[in-house]
């Protein structure tokens, strides 16, 4: 990649930069990869490349033409890796296409907060979403992590006195992924022998587009904390014999949310 920038920058380079700086970054346009190269503004914009810096493109691809109406972003990770340099990871994805001077502010927000707090991620996050109904790790919120997947476990009463939990993760069982690459959580309800049961009772995304993560955290934790606070009152008798995606009872709330339970009681 080449560090050398255009003398006169296209109007959408120019925003895009000009955003960058803005939040405290370096930035500089490449015209090799069409793309703004940001860096932490300690680093001199020659050695920018060394180290650990981050390549944001956007489209469609038709630079000039694009300034001023719907964008997508993408925000990517590279380290310096001897004479050649190695893609990371993306940090910040445009989940739908905004108008471009918001999706540019967008991005440099995301940029920035990777930055101040490297290996910050999605399930960070959700637990400061989490932590403003009061559920903390070690304070209604447990933590699993294993091969296959990571998850976020929260206890929940049944009425009949039982103990269940409510499992999160991500739609691929994830909660350690990055920001930008977040695809939906997925929240489950489990039984006190610990088997899902029923329909999951929240789930957003679609696994593969990158979303919202702060917004979808939000959502995720108002569902939550209504299970948390707000117990189911009653089951049908299809408790803890169901697998998962079975039809049940219309009768049966268990699988509605607290307040959706509450105006059906």
């Amino acid at each position: 990649m080449s560090t050398t920038a255009p003398v006169t920058l296209l109007p959408d380079v120019a925003a895009v930069i000009s955003t960058l700086k803005a939040v405290g970054l370096g930035a500089f346009y490449d015209a090799d990869d069409r793309a703004v190269i940001a860096h932490p503004i300690q680093i001199p914009q020659e050695h920018a490349l060394n180290g650990t810096h981050v390549m944001v493109q956007w489209g469609p691809y038709n630079s000039g033409l694009i300034y001023g109406r719907p964008a997508s972003f993408r925000a990517t990770e590279w380290v310096g890796d001897g004479p050649d340099l190695r893609e990371m990871g993306t940090i910040y994805a445009t989940p739908i296409r905004r108008p471009f001077t918001r999706e540019a502010q967008r991005c440099a927000n995301a940029i920035r907060e990777w930055m101040l707090r490297p290996g910050y991620t999605a399930g960070a996050v959700l637990l400061a979403a989490l932590a403003e109904y009061g559920l903390t790790p070690g304070n209604g919120i447990s933590v699993a992590y294993n091969v296959h997947s990571d998850s976020y476990d929260i206890p929940v009463t049944f009425s009949r006195g039982e103990q269940g939990r409510l499992s999160v993760a991500d739609r691929d069982g994830s909660i350690r992924h990055l920001p930008g690459r977040h695809t939906g959580w997925s929240i489950l309800l489990h039984d006190e022998r610990g088997d899902a049961v029923g329909d999951p009772v929240h789930i957003s995304g679609d696994g593969r587009t990158s979303v919202d993560c702060a917004a979808d955290s939000e959502s995720a934790a108002a569902v939550i904390a209504d299970w948390v606070t707000a117990p189911l009152s009653r089951h049908c008798d299809c408790y803890a014999q169901e697998g998962h995606y079975p039809r049940h009872d219309r009768e049966c709330n268990r699988y509605a949310a607290p307040s959706i339970a509450r105006s059906q009681a």
